[in-house]
């Protein structure tokens, strides 16, 4: 539930909402699962895609995010890990980033169950030549296999090295993964509340395909400067896909938005 002051400006009709700051601000910190909540039982994929930026764009610091981030933008990105039934990665963030399986703690376990959710999501990567090294920690410490969307261009023989080290290998395209033939899949595992953690080439091409549900954009109060990319790198040429903000809260001066595609 959004706190608002509503001003209206007697130039302009439409209405100003004053998010911040709000006197007798509400404590939230016992209701985020209440606020990150997925749709109850959705009938397909719902793809919500999770980023931090800073406040003039950039999605990284000396090339990984870690530098934006804080211990509300942790808690939150492990919630909405709770709350998904698999973790959508593209490759070079997975690599960057360092990746490696999701860990089982017991208030993960706990709420999991609660929910009705398999002890730990899975990760599913998108790499189009199936490049994830085979000594990644995904495939070394992890409690399930990942599932891994490749191309049939891809080569056989790193398919074939990425089975024998327990992947779940998946193709799904032929010269680039199909973004919708890998969110097929992804359902009928059973696995459609899909929370993406990036990068920007996957998330700029699940904006292309318009498959994106919900964006949560965390706003670091950080200014950074340098040539960092932004948060989406697709290719372009659709018409902008409209969105609705759906919450705002506030901590350690940094924004946590929710939007939430708006759709026919």
């Amino acid at each position: 539930m959004l706190l608002l002051t509503r001003v209206r400006a007697w130039w302009d009709w439409r209405v100003v909402d004053r998010l911040w700051p709000v006197d007798g601000a509400e404590q939230v910190d016992d209701r985020l699962e209440e606020y990150y909540a997925y749709p109850e039982a959705p009938q397909r994929p719902w793809v919500r895609v999770n980023f931090i930026s800073s406040l003039d764009g950039a999605v990284t610091v000396e090339g990984s995010s870690r530098g934006l981030s804080a211990p509300i933008d942790q808690r939150v990105l492990g919630l909405i890990r709770d709350l998904s039934d698999v973790v959508l990665v593209g490759v070079r963030t997975a690599v960057v980033e360092g990746y490696r399986g999701v860990k089982r703690t017991e208030v993960r376990a706990a709420r999991r169950q609660r929910l009705g959710r398999s002890e730990v999501p899975p990760i599913a990567l998108v790499t189009a030549r199936a490049s994830l090294p085979l000594d990644s920690p995904l495939l070394t410490d992890t409690l399930v296999p990942p599932i891994v969307f490749t191309a049939e261009a891809a080569p056989k023989q790193r398919r074939a090295a990425l089975a024998d080290a327990g992947a779940d290998v998946v193709v799904a395209g032929d010269e680039t993964v199909d973004l919708r033939t890998a969110l097929r899949e992804l359902a009928a595992r059973g696995l459609r509340r899909i929370g993406c953690e990036g990068g920007p080439t996957l998330f700029g091409h699940l904006v292309d395909a318009d498959l994106v549900d919900e964006l949560c954009l965390t706003l670091s109060p950080m200014l950074t400067s340098g040539n960092a990319g932004r948060i989406g790198a697709g290719a372009g040429g659709v018409p902008p896909r409209r969105m609705r903000l759906q919450s705002v809260l506030h901590a350690e001066s940094l924004l946590l938005l929710r939007y939430a595609r708006m759709r026919e």
